[in-house]
């Protein structure tokens, strides 16, 4: 058997993990601030509402796993299911960032829907699209370095969607609105805005996004109208809307810009889903399974289960997966909330999110010959305490502390994008491992693991932000509110997700397969092989 990847096999695999992400990072990064900033849920609701789906998801990912195992056609038993589910799932993503015109119960209903579907039909693309990397070579350091290619197609998936979106959000959310300026003094301006039709999502800032806004209405209390870099409201059609805007000279109509937040995510994402499919489609043309289970392997599902659950290589992986994504689920969910009401530069996220991906492309690339020197284990713990004690430092940082916060982001986001690269790497060690010792091969469930992981550790993010956030009464509809949760912003930030490395990098420890065993069993395998 040809262990050997070709270079446009590796590319057209690494573009189905840049579709996967378009989709989860997108959710991950955008969907929270989507459903408190412009649904108007409660972050406690989001919170909740992220942790039931992801949990009765983890259901779904084992019964996926296990029907891959038994899946035959023509096109192998894990390739078909990227091709069936290329489609619907970015028409669920497009859903998922679409507002029903509904009552506040009327959208927490459709949020659930929408959210545990996205989850479901995630599940049957991405278990199939890990467990086929796993059946590509029978080679370790081959799987390795596919594993390299997976990551960076990942990445640039994430660079895809965190880098343009918003961009994208301020281009489709364009309101155009009439406006009127007058200077009442230097460095402040009477600002009057209308439009001919209603905005339910309206966001209103200066182009340079220095200026603070307040409203021209003296019967607010000023703990109701504070200052700031932006105001979120909702427009009439035809009605003026006055504000008084301090702290840049010189500001004209041009200098005004007014957001439809709700259509700017909608035809954004609709944008993206469009990619997210394409990208599936190649990857299922550019890829070949060659690794068969024994061919004197029978369908059992009791045996496979026994097996899964004594496998100890994959109790741990699980975990220490389930940790690593809490971590990192908790850093992009924040992150837009961050450098929108702490920063208060949102496009400015941008910018930090196109450099974390830019350097976890580069830290992806390294894990392959870092693996080789370090061996994949020690390099999962090194890289895990890292990263934690780096994102750590960020709570030391304040508003203009820009540098030390792109620094300091893009320094732990190098070793934190080790974390997955290995673990979808170490989980094909897992299935090698259970074929070796008992003689049987159930791939895609254990890669069901992964996706668990993936999924689970998402959800607890979730709830994590939600209840800190609500501890400290955020709403991302009310300015005053805003304020007085900055300090769990910058917790969950900074010191919150670098405890959840320091557990992992412990579970980690009890890892027990090194490459010295790997070599042994990798040798072991195709000498079977050879002999069926």
């Amino acid at each position: 058997m040809n262990n050997k990847i070709s270079l446009k096999e590796k590319i057209g695999y690494a573009l189905g993990d840049g579709a996967a992400n378009i989709a989860w990072r997108g959710v991950a990064t955008f969907l929270f601030i989507y459903y408190t900033d412009v649904l108007g849920l409660s972050p406690v609701v989001v919170g909740v509402l992220m942790l039931v789906a992801r949990f009765s998801d983890g259901i779904a990912d084992v019964l996926m796993g296990i029907i891959a195992d038994r899946t035959t056609s023509k096109y192998g038993k894990f390739r078909p299911w990227i091709l069936w589910s290329a489609i619907p799932l970015g028409v669920i993503l497009a859903l998922l960032f679409t507002n029903p015109d509904f009552g506040s119960s009327g959208k927490l209903l459709y949020a659930y829907l929408t959210y545990i579907f996205f989850t479901l039909i995630y599940t049957v693309n991405n278990i199939p699209y890990g467990a086929l990397m796993a059946v590509m070579t029978g080679d370790d350091k081959e799987r390795t370095s596919l594993g390299s290619f997976r990551m960076a197609g990942a990445f640039g998936g994430g660079m895809i969607v965190q880098g343009a979106l918003l961009f994208l959000v301020a281009y489709y959310g364009n309101v155009n609105p009439s406006i009127e300026v007058n200077q009442l003094a230097d460095k402040k301006f009477n600002v009057v805005v209308f439009t001919s039709n209603n905005v339910q999502n309206a966001t209103i800032k200066t182009e340079n996004g220095f200026a603070t806004f307040a409203y021209n209405d003296s019967t607010l209390s000023p703990d109701k109208n504070e200052p700031t870099n932006r105001k979120s409201f909702s427009m009439e059609a035809d009605k003026k809307y006055s504000f008084i805007v301090e702290g840049e000279p010189n500001i004209n109509e041009s200098s005004i810009s007014i957001i439809d937040q709700n259509r700017g995510y909608s035809n954004s994402m609709y944008l993206m889903s469009v990619f997210l499919t394409f990208f599936m489609f190649v990857t299922f043309y550019t890829t070949k399974e060659r690794v068969q289970p024994p061919k004197t392997q029978e369908n059992n599902l009791k045996q496979d289960l026994k097996e899964l659950i004594t496998n100890k290589p994959w109790v741990v992986l699980m975990f220490v997966g389930l940790l690593f994504n809490v971590y990192n689920s908790i850093k992009q969910g924040i992150v837009i909330i961050y450098f929108t009401h702490y920063l208060n530069n949102q496009l400015l996220s941008a910018s930090f999110l196109i450099g974390l991906m830019i350097v976890s492309i580069a830290g992806a690339l390294a894990t392959a010959p870092l693996g080789k020197k370090f061996g994949k284990r020690n390099l999962f713990i090194y890289s895990l305490l890292f990263s934690g004690a780096v994102n750590a430092l960020l709570v030391f940082c304040g508003p203009t502390n820009i540098e030390a916060i792109f620094g300091l982001g893009m320094a732990s986001e190098f070793a934190a994008a080790m974390f997955p690269t290995l673990f979808f790497v170490m989980l094909g060690d897992a299935a090698d491992y259970s074929e070796f010792k008992n003689g049987r091969r159930a791939t895609g469930l254990i890669y069901s693991a992964g996706s668990f992981a993936t999924k689970f550790g998402g959800g607890i993010a979730g709830a994590i932000i939600g209840l800190i956030l609500g501890a400290f009464h955020y709403n991302g509809q009310d300015t005053a509110s805003i304020n007085g949760s900055i300090p769990g912003i910058i917790m969950l930030m900074s010191w919150v997700p670098a405890i959840i490395t320091i557990i992992a990098a412990g579970f980690m420890f009890l890892y027990p397969l090194n490459q010295k065993k790997m070599d042994e069993i990798t040798v072991e395998l195709n000498s079977r092989r050879l002999k069926e």
